[in-house]
């Protein structure tokens, strides 16, 4: 309750909110959801509270899941806003409201409450909870839209009234400000947004209300989602009525605390007073505009939110990168390091050291953010040090591009482009330091580099779209099946297979009756031949594409024609029902009986790839530490790929050792054990291996060597010496199948997170055989390497070979420890073939040189031809003359075999600025058709042996005229 000047803290105002609607109003409470999100390719941050509820609204929840029970839920939901369509990241620190991370409390109906209800909880809540003074409160509702044909939203407007809100503080606003939508396509709603005035006095405040006004803000948004957008743009009802609501924590406790800026309450005060403690800047005001002289207040507003979503975002996974989210957060963490050491000269660690502080103000509602205090710190000075080095080569980058410049033109967008990508240099610091200079970008070319970049980012984003239209149903077909009644999909039978008697797997005949077709977002009794739709079945043995594991593949029959079959293309779960993608050859009906055939090749293969992930899990935990968590896994017929956290680079050492323990464990040909149970009996296994997604109920258990009950039991620790999962997916009855798991690929996602990708079985083995082929062709390129060679050009070819050896073994599909051991062993190689080279070189040109010397004895020039097998040998030759004769002026040209001739030159320092050896060789090359460049001093190009003779007569003129 408000109480004095100060007010309640943030913490009683969190506990408050949830308090109200779960012990008031019968809510269930829920954690929040991590910041990553679930199962949205399209989302790079959780950015509002009704993400993690997205399948209740869509009507894809999986009816036995636990998502699929809730009624009545509530939270307080970790939010991110930077990137993406909801993007405040270059507003943050400009004013005092806008945030990358915040808080969004929320309390949902998932088709129980509507309107009346909605409205009278938060009406209650602010003032009789919070005593909020009534007269402060502004509603608003959905005025209507004919042009869609859409009525004012009425019902709202009478439920404010009948709470006694006065009519004058009940406005309508157009469809921009009150009809919330989740996107182009999908479920959507009036709603009503409650706002406060910050003055109050008993003025009216209508007329501000929805203006950008900083004293009349909104604090609570009710969305009432009742429509569904269709492709075609038109609105339908939707079957179920739901209640979205979201209020920010920061606005409220901003209101309820008495202050007129979010950074003037206790979510961030603490962290503030952190801030001027570790620099040297002068004490946070609070001033913004032209009032905030130097930026120190911005400086302060930055540092303050960026800290909390870097701890946020961390603990959650989500590590500073270069793509996706990733991305994003290192522009996060590098804006902070800027404004942290030019604006509050703040030494290199304040943003590290301030993580204490928001554990401080965010543990109690996060609790996991205490346990990952320190990871948080290496991180973000790791990436802190990393950005300030990139920083210094920037600017010396900047530094040597201007020097080189031609005068009065612009900046080259390429070498912008470079740093911005390359070095995360950002660009208003590029156009700074230009502008210093009094130089310009190239602005024009710069921008068609973003939209190059934006249109490649496009397409390789729709390339990472979900599925065929012909296997999503949409929530309106949802609806009609069950409303029809028609069952779920009994999919049981995908996990019916044995054993053979001589170690082949046999999977039992699936019979099935097709109950519904579904083809354009419509469902259908009848699909002609020719077309593609989604075929749902009572039953099928086909696996959906789900945990990780892609779908079956394979082809359906009718009953009585066996000759026609129907290719099973795609397979996908939705709202418990299994949609198979097919191509029609014949008309498809309604209570067709089929018969089911899965492409077993290719199942055994999933299978084989999933247990075998399930292998890498438990041996990279127990080299690399019981703190390895699974990030993600993906598994196909021919191969699985694994993520996971690492505090540093596996080594090579490490990736063999991982390796061994597979192999023990294919070994020992354990049994996999596999069993349904009850989710809360599921979780209180100890040593479980679970990833973040929605399990349903009953959950399918995984257990290699020890049975599903043994790990059940009371007290049972066999889980923590074996591997012991949920997961859905399919597995081999016995790990000796494998036969074999070779890490052909290992590397950092980003900081903190390392993806290795695995083959198996035959795979595997030629994955080794490829290895060992590569180890001897290595171990024959170092022999020779050995030999004493004196010849240049037989050296220039094997430090060749060993270039294109080095690209091989870059690319070759083998064990990546071997890869590291051989690429090891050729950088060095590379290495000693280039010093040979340079050495042989050397030798020739020394005796070149002093055949030259004895020949032209301290002339003041020397021009002449003379054989240099390349242009790197005949500059070491004019170079030795020079030293040895300083006073001297040369250039020579060497005929090829080729038809080319080479040339290059030097200047005596003692005629310079008259005679510059770069118009020296220009002069001859372009009497020879060719081109040259280079320095006062030095200079070097080529040209045609036609021209050659005229060209050392050129030579010897221009120098004639130069001296």
């Amino acid at each position: 309750r408000r109480g004095g000047a100060a007010g309640p803290s943030a913490g009683q105002v969190r506990a408050a909110f949830l308090r109200f609607f779960e012990e008031r109003h019968g809510h269930r409470r829920l954690p929040s959801a991590p910041v990553r999100p679930r199962g949205d390719p399209r989302l790079l941050f959780v950015n509002a509270g009704m993400n993690q509820f997205k399948p209740i609204f869509l009507g894809t929840v999986h009816p036995r899941s636990e998502l699929a029970q809730h009624r009545r839920v509530v939270n307080s939901q970790k939010c991110v806003r930077a990137g993406g369509k909801h993007n405040d990241l270059e507003d943050v620190g400009r004013d005092t409201y806008h945030h990358t991370f915040f808080e969004m409390l929320g309390n949902w109906s998932f088709g129980d409450y509507f309107k009346e209800e909605a409205c009278s909880m938060a009406w209650e809540l602010l003032t009789e909870v919070y005593e909020i003074p009534r007269d402060r409160l502004y509603v608003t509702y959905f005025g209507g839209d004919p042009s869609l044909g859409l009525r004012a939203d009425e019902e709202c407007r009478d439920v404010w009234l009948r709470l006694g809100v006065p009519a004058s503080h009940v406005l309508p606003f157009p469809l921009k400000d009150n009809f919330w939508e989740m996107g182009d396509t999908g479920p959507c709603g009036p709603c009503t947004e409650i706002h406060y005035d910050h003055v109050g006095g008993g003025r009216n405040a209508a007329a501000l209300v929805n203006q950008g006004s900083p004293d009349v803000v909104e604090i609570w948004n009710l969305v009432f989602m009742q429509y569904s957008r269709e492709v075609e743009g038109n609105l339908l009802p939707l079957p179920q009525h739901h209640v979205d609501t979201g209020m920010g924590l920061e606005r409220l406790v901003t209101v309820l605390q008495n202050k007129c800026s979010n950074y003037d309450t206790d979510l961030f005060t603490p962290i503030l007073d952190a801030i001027h403690k570790g620099c040297r800047a002068p004490r946070y005001q609070g001033l913004v505009g032209d009032a905030d002289v130097g930026r120190v207040n911005m400086a302060y507003r930055v540092v303050a939110d960026h800290v909390r979503t870097l701890c946020v975002c961390i603990t959650d996974g989500i590590y500073p990168g270069f793509s996706g989210a990733e991305l994003v957060l290192r522009r996060i963490l590098r804006r902070a390091v800027r404004f942290s050491a030019e604006v509050l000269q703040a030494p290199p660690g304040l943003l590290a050291s301030l993580v204490p502080t928001v554990v401080e103000v965010l543990g109690d509602a996060y609790p996991e953010l205490t346990r990952n205090t320190n990871q948080i710190k290496d991180i973000i000075n790791e990436n802190e040090a990393a950005f300030l080095s990139s920083l210094e080569r920037g600017r010396r980058i900047i530094e040597q591009t201007v020097q080189q410049m031609e005068p009065s033109t612009n900046f080259p967008a390429e070498v912008a482009w470079s740093l911005y990508g390359s070095l995360g240099f950002p660009l208003d610091l590029i156009d700074l330091m230009l502008e210093e200079k009094g130089i310009r970008l190239d602005s024009a070319a710069f921008n068609e580099l973003i939209l190059e970049d934006a249109k490649r980012k496009a397409g390789g984003l729709q390339a990472g779209q979900p599925g065929s239209p012909n296997t999503r149903l949409d929530v309106h077909s949802l609806a009609r099946l069950q409303s029809s009644n028609v069952p779920a999909t009994d999919d049981s039978p995908k996990y019916a297979y044995s054993l053979g008697q001589h170690g082949q797997y046999e999977f039992s005949p699936c019979q099935a009756t097709v109950l519904m077709l579904y083809r354009d977002q419509s469902l259908h009794k009848e699909v002609g031949a020719g077309q593609r739709c989604g075929v749902i079945l009572d039953r099928t043995n086909f696996y959906a594409e789900q945990g990780g594991q892609d779908s079956d593949q394979g082809y359906m029959i009718r009953l009585g024609q066996q000759d026609v079959l129907f290719p099973v293309e795609s397979v996908r779960l939705c709202g418990g029902y299994v949609v198979h993608e097919v191509t029609a050859v014949e008309t498809l009906r309604a209570g067709d009986q089929v018969q089911l055939f899965v492409d077993e090749a290719q199942r055994v293969a999933c299978m084989t790839n999933h247990t075998a992930t399930h292998l890498l899990n438990l041996a990279l935990r127990r080299v690399l530490g019981d703190s390895t968590e699974q990030r993600g896994s993906h598994v196909t017929a021919q191969r699985l790929r694994f993520d996971f956290d690492t505090k540093g680079h596996v080594t090579v050492e490490q990736l063999q050792q991982v390796e061994q323990v597979v192999q023990d464990l294919i070994q020992k040909n354990e049994v996999v054990h596999m069993a349904e149970v009850p989710l809360t009996l599921a979780r209180k296994v100890q040593g479980l291996r679970t990833v973040d997604e929605e399990y349903p109920d009953p959950v399918r258990i995984v257990s290699l060597g020890v049975p599903v009950e043994n790990v059940l039991t009371c007290d049972s620790e066999a889980a923590m010496q074996t591997s012991v999962e949920l997961c859905c997916g399919t597995h081999l009855l016995q790990t000796g199948s494998v036969e074999d798991l070779a890490i052909i690929s290992e590397r950092q996602l980003v900081k903190g997170i390392s993806r290795v990708i695995a083959v198996t079985g035959g795979q595997a083995k030629e994955a080794r055989e490829l290895g060992q082929c590569l180890a001897t062709e290595v171990d024959s390129v170092s022999l020779r390497m050995k030999q004493r060679i004196t010849s240049i050009p037989e050296m220039q070819n094997l430090s060749k070979e060993v270039g294109q050896l080095t690209k091989v073994v870059a690319n070759a599909a083998m064990p990546q420890w071997q890869r590291k051991e051989l690429q090891t062993i050729l950088q060095a190689l590379q290495r000693r073939a280039n010093t040979a080279i340079k050495k042989l070189e050397l030798q020739q040109a020394e005796k070149t040189a002093q055949i030259l010397l004895a020949k032209y004895c301290n002339q003041p020039v020397i021009i002449d031809t003379v054989p240099a097998d390349s242009l790197s040998i005949l500059m070491k030759v004019v170079n030795q003359l020079c030293d040895k004769s300083p006073g001297t002026s040369v250039l020579l040209l060497s005929p090829q075999a080729s038809g080319e001739v080479l040339c290059a030159c030097q200047v005596s320092k003692n005629c310079i600025p008259a005679f510059s050896a770069a118009d020296w060789a220009v002069a001859v090359c372009t009497q020879m058709e060719g081109k040259a460049g280079g320095s006062p001093i030095v200079a070097k190009g080529s040209g045609n042996a036609r021209g050659m003779q005229g060209a050392l007569t050129t030579a010897l003129e221009f120098a004639q005229s130069k001296l």
